[in-house]
This record gives structure tokens, C-alpha cells and sequence, in this order.
């Protein structure tokens, strides 16, 4: 099992972790938040942790609150920055109940990813393929992926996630109807595409353990993963290289369990790892999930 090579972020730096916490830069803002992960002692110095503008305390296992640099005051509803990806892409950061604030940074090594994949159908002759992003959350691959030629249909379940990432889309630069936006059920959506018979080039997924559908459709990954990866295989395009990229964070599964789903594909190209973040000043990569890949040259 490999550690996938994580691209540098211009606008990111993960700057210290230990003792279940993480620190972060987003822009010029520092952020510490709760990461289970790390489990070992921080580098930094205690009151360099002390200097993060915004701490996230946790409260319950449903979310918690945000502090103010020395522990005082809490955030409006109007803090926010912006951030640059990909020296063009701009994305929206925003404090949340739940510790997220709008990026998943991990995630760049799937961005420079499906790069590849688009530079080689578009060396097969296919100049504007088209990606299915599932779970699409706040849209970096989405967005970033519209920038570089691909023809987008975006779904995610939740209209504030869906605003979220049109929001990124318009601040960066790219007209309303250059992504194909879509509050729906995930695995319903994926089920339709199979009776309309559509074809998608690429398809990236990176499911929750729970979640609800906008109509209080149920998904749990146990039983939802699997018709999914059906829906998925019968969705890709045939004849031509095509590709999916699964990833997960905090599921509790073995990335090894995916690539034996991914075997049940047509023959393909599979590769299974983690998902990591390099530190700052260290040797040390903190873990973030995992990740298979299916490519069919």
C-alpha cells in the first residue's frame, strides 16, 4: 500500500500536529482543529499553538464551537476568507460547527490525478470529457476541473454544499452554466444515469459513513457502497480511457476492501493507498483517509 504524493498548495500549509490536533494555514489564517489521527507529540512550541487566530472546541460528537485567538468571542456569521488554488481557482473558507471550513487539502493529490486522466483522452481525442463528481462538497475538484476542460456535473445532497461550491465557481471566473449543478441523492442520481443510458469519462467519489439525501433519502456506507460502484461501472464510458477515484476518511475500512471492489471492473489499472499531508519542517505526513484508483487506458 502506497502513500499517494501530495502536490504543494500555495495557499495551504499544515504546520505542526500532535495530541489529536492539527495546525493549520488556510491564506493567512491559522486554524487548530481536532484530527484523531495524530497521536504523537507536536514540534512546535506550546504558545505557537496558542497564536492560532481561530481554535475549534469540541463539544459533542456532533460539533462544537470556535474561539477566538486567547480564547475570547466566537465567530459571526460573516467570518470568512478567500483562498487561491492552482494559481486561478479561488475557494471560500468558512468556519463551521462541524470543524470543516471548506477544503479538504488532501485531496490535490486526486486533483493532479484526474489531470492525467484529462490529458489522456484528450490524447485520444476526446476534447471535452466529462467528469461526474459525487459528494462534490464545496467543489475544489469540481471547480478546478471545469478551469481545465472538463464538461462537470456536479452533485452533492446538501443545497448550502451546492451554493458553497457555486459560489467558488463564480469568484473563480467561470460563467453559471459551466458546471452542471445538482442537489440530489447520490445513489439515486447514479441509478438514473444507468436507464438514460449517459456515459461519464471520470467519476470521482468521496462518500460519508451517514448522510441523508435533500429528501431524507438514507445513506450508510455498509449497504450503499457497493450498488453504487455498480451504478458507477455501468455509467463509464466505454472504448475510450476512462477512470474513478474512491476516497474515504474515518470509515474504518482497509483501502484493500475497496480495491477488491474495484476488481470486479473491467480490466483496468488499480491502485489503493493513503491519502496524507505532509508537515512543514518535518518528515512526518499526517494521515487523511484512503483512496482507489481504476483507470482503463
Amino acid at each position: 500500500m502506497s502513500v499517494f504524493s501530495h502536490p504543494p498548495l500555495s495557499d495551504y500549509r499544515l504546520l505542526d500536529s500532535g495530541n489529536a490536533e492539527k495546525l493549520e494555514r488556510f491564506g493567512n489564517v491559522v486554524v487548530r482543529r481536532p484530527d484523531p489521527q495524530a497521536l504523537w507529540r507536536p514540534r512546535l512550541a506550546p504558545n505557537d499553538w496558542l497564536d492560532a487566530d481561530w481554535s475549534f472546541v469540541r463539544e459533542s460528537d456532533r460539533g462544537g464551537r470556535w474561539e477566538r485567538r486567547g480564547g475570547y468571542g466566537a465567530p459571526d456569521q460573516g467570518v470568512d476568507w478567500d483562498i487561491s488554488l492552482g494559481g486561478k481557482a479561488r475557494m471560500g473558507m468558512k468556519l463551521t460547527s462541524f470543524k470543516h471550513i471548506g477544503l479538504f487539502p488532501e485531496q490535490s493529490a486526486n486533483w493532479a490525478w484526474l489531470e492525467q486522466r484529462r490529458l489522456a483522452l484528450v490524447a485520444a481525442g476526446v476534447e471535452r470529457p466529462k467528469l461526474l463528481n459525487l459528494f462534490g462538497y464545496t467543489g475544489a475538484a469540481t471547480v478546478l476541473a471545469a478551469m481545465a476542460g472538463w464538461e462537470v456535473t456536479h452533485i452533492d445532497a446538501s443545497k448550502t454544499s451546492i451554493s458553497w461550491a457555486a459560489e467558488n465557481a463564480k469568484k473563480s471566473g467561470l460563467g453559471e452554466r459551466a458546471i452542471r449543478w445538482l442537489c440530489e441523492d447520490a445513489a439515486k442520481f447514479a441509478v438514473r444515469e444507468v436507464r438514460r443510458e449517459n456515459r461519464y469519462h471520470a467519476i470521482l467519489l468521496d462518500p460519508p459513513h451517514y448522510g441523508r439525501g435533500p429528501k431524507g433519502e438514507k445513506w450508510q456506507l455498509e449497504t450503499g457502497l457497493a450498488p453504487l460502484m455498480g451504478a458507477c461501472q455501468s455509467i463509464l464510458a466505454q472504448d475510450v480511457p476512462s477512470a474513478l477515484c474512491l476516497s474515504t476518511y474515518a470509515v474504518g475500512y482497509s483501502p484493500l476492501a475497496f480495491m477488491n471492489m474495484l476488481r470486479e471492473f473491467d480490466a483496468g489499472d488499480i491502485e489503493a493507498g493513503e491519502l496524507a499531508i505532509p508537515e512543514d519542517g518535518s518528515e512526518r505526513a499526517l494521515p487523511c483517509g484512503f483512496c482507489a484508483r481504476w483507470v482503463r487506458q
